[in-house]
Formats: structure tokens, C-alpha cells, sequence
């Protein structure tokens, strides 16, 4: 469905070029869903731009929907669903007729956009508003209104860019459940996401980008695989001990990425339940006093942390 080799997309700014995507390789096959997963300014965004026609490559080749992006972008875009990060409605026109005019412009019949739209309002919980301005609309409501425009026309290829922000929690589910329908129906999803437990939730496969390049793919439990060991976090009832503990768990035969934190102290270490007991004796014999102790399988952060240095969630907390 997808199939992209060597992409790069430079942007000359006055400090000179910028090269927001560096050789990107990637493939998508009919029935997946696929997770682009990064932080903000990774080149999620300007990757899908490519792949949806919006803006050109500066070199490379792709594939899109069966198409030749460059040969053929209007085959591109006759095939293919796309919902950018920003709205794409006018604030002033009723929120049913944009849906009814934008599937017309894809040869959908009026009275069939109506039903069709009709119906992706009480799936992504718009009922009701229909005849409410855009502009009337909450964040939340306009952006599933978003989606909708991007799903009326049912293609079988559909780009979602970070879909689920600004959702509460039940409106991210519900998308999520949505999403897996389409797939089930046969679509193709390619989706951005920054959001973790997204796109461990919803991704058959995930891409992890970072500064311009792809630094890893594979399913989420494949991904989670290249971790080594499990984390562990041992909260301490006083950070003076922190370099004790820490000179205790590197004594751990293979211990690894430990840091101390104030009055916390983490690492990864195979098999972690298994030498928590011992390790408990070792820092009880020196008389230090532990006030919580945490086990945990690699998570995708761990992904992201193992092959870049930084931590994602860390990454979106300070941006």
C-alpha cells in the first residue's frame, strides 16, 4: 500500500537548510496498521506530508496507493483519507454541510455523503450537531470532525496525524475502537502518534523516528524484545543512601543504565523479579530502609530511551 525509499525533505531557513527528514525507508501493506512514534519536530509530520501530496521531496521515491507520488499525486489523493493535526473546517459554515461538500468533491452522491456522515457522527460521538457551526463546536468536537471528513469517502488508505490529541479519555477509545473497525473493514491506517500507550494499543507494526531518521521498527513486543531486562526502581526513605544502593546494584551481574534520582534509584537488569530478594537482603544488611520497590516489563519508552538516550515521555513533558 505504501512503499517509500530514500526520502528526504530539506527547508532552507535563514540559518541555512534543514533537514527535517533524512533517507527515510519505510513500507505499509494493505490491511496494517502502522504507528509513526517520536516526539514533536521528529519528522512525523513531514513525512506523512510527503506521502499525502502536500508537499514534495526534496529527493527520493514512493509509492502511495498504487500510485507514483511524483508521476501521478492526483491518483495519490483520489485514493487516499487524510486528517492533519490542524482543523481543516471553516469556522463560520455549518459542520454537516462541510462533511457533505468535501465527499462530493470524491464523486460522493449528496443524499449518500448525508447518510455516511450522518453516521460517523454517532460513531465518534457527534450526535446532534450536525447543524451546529464549526465554530461552536469544543476542541474535542472538532477535532472527530476532523476525522469524519477524512473517513467519508471511505478509502482504503487513510493518514491519521496524531488523531487523539485533544480528546478526553473516553473519546481516545472510542477513536481507537474505530480505527480497529476500518482495519477490520480493510482499510490501511498509517498513523502519527507521540502518545505511547497509543500506538502499543493500536499499532500492528511501529516505525520509531527521531531527528529526521528511523531508528527502529518492528511490532511493539518485537520492539520491547530489544530492551535488555527489566526495569527496576527502588525508592529509598533517604537520598543520602542513593550512592550506597547504587554501589550495591552495580555489584548485580548484568546491571545496567543505573541512575539515581534524588531518593530513587533505577536500572534494568534480566530477569529482575528473580534477583529482587537478594538484592533486598544485600541493602537491608547495610541498614538502609527502602520505601517502595517497582518491577516492569521494557516499555515502549524503554524502546525509545534504549535508541536515542532520551526518554519520550520526558521529550513531551518539557515541549
Amino acid at each position: 500500500m505504501i512503499e517509500a525509499r530514500g526520502l528526504v525533505r530539506t527547508f532552507k531557513t535563514r540559518r541555512g537548510p534543514v533537514e527535517a527528514v533524512q533517507g527515510v525507508d519505510l513500507a505499509v501493506a494493505d490491511g496494517e496498521i502502522v504507528g509513526f512514534l517520536g516526539p514533536n519536530g521528529a519528522g512525523k509530520t513531514t513525512t506523512m506530508r510527503m506521502l499525502a501530496t502536500l508537499i514534495q521531496p526534496t529527493s527520493g521515491t514512493a509509492t502511495v496507493a498504487g500510485c507514483d507520488l511524483a508521476k501521478d499525486p492526483v491518483g495519490v489523493r483520489r485514493r487516499i483519507g487524510y486528517v492533519p493535526q490542524s482543523g481543516s473546517t471553516l469556522p463560520e459554515a455549518i459542520a454537516g454541510d462541510e462533511v457533505v461538500d468535501h465527499a462530493r468533491l470524491y464523486g460522493v452522491p449528496k443524499a449518500e455523503a448525508a447518510a455516511r456522515g450522518q453516521r460517523l457522527f454517532e460513531e465518534l460521538d457527534l450526535p446532534g450537531l450536525w447543524r451546529r457551526q464549526c465554530k461552536t463546536l469544543s476542541g474535542g468536537q472538532r477535532r472527530r470532525l476532523d476525522i469524519v471528513m477524512g473517513l467519508i469517502h471511505e478509502p482504503k488508505l487513510i493518514f491519521l496525524d496524531e488523531p487523539t490529541t485533544g480528546l478526553d479519555p473516553q473519546a481516545r477509545a472510542n477513536l481507537w475502537e474505530h480505527i480497529r473497525g476500518l482495519r477490520a473493514r480493510g482499510a490501511t491506517i498509517f498513523i502519527t502518534t507521540h502518545y505511547l500507550d497509543e500506538a502499543d494499543a493500536l499499532c500492528d507494526r511501529i516505525l520509531v523516528i527521531d531527528q529526521g531518521k528511523i531508528v527502529g521498527s518492528g511490532t511493539p513486543e518485537e520492539l520491547k524484545q530489544q530492551v535488555s531486562g527489566d526495569g527496576v526502581r527502588l525508592d529509598l526513605a533517604d537520598a543520602a543512601n542513593a550512592p550506597a544502593v547504587s554501589k550495591i546494584v552495580a555489584e548485580l551481574d548484568g546491571a545496567v543504565a543505573i541512575e539515581a534520582d534524588g531518593a530513587t534509584v533505577n536500572f534494568r537488569i534480566p530477569r529482575g523479579g528473580s534477583v529482587l530478594p537478594g538484592l533486598l537482603r544485600s541493602i537491608d544488611a547495610q541498614g538502609i530502609e527502602l520505601e517502595g520497590v517497582e518491577v516492569h516489563r521494557p516499555t515502549l519508552d524503554d524502546v525509545f530511551l534504549t535508541m536515542t538516550g532520551r526518554s519520550l515521555r520526558d521529550e513531551e513533558a518539557t515541549a
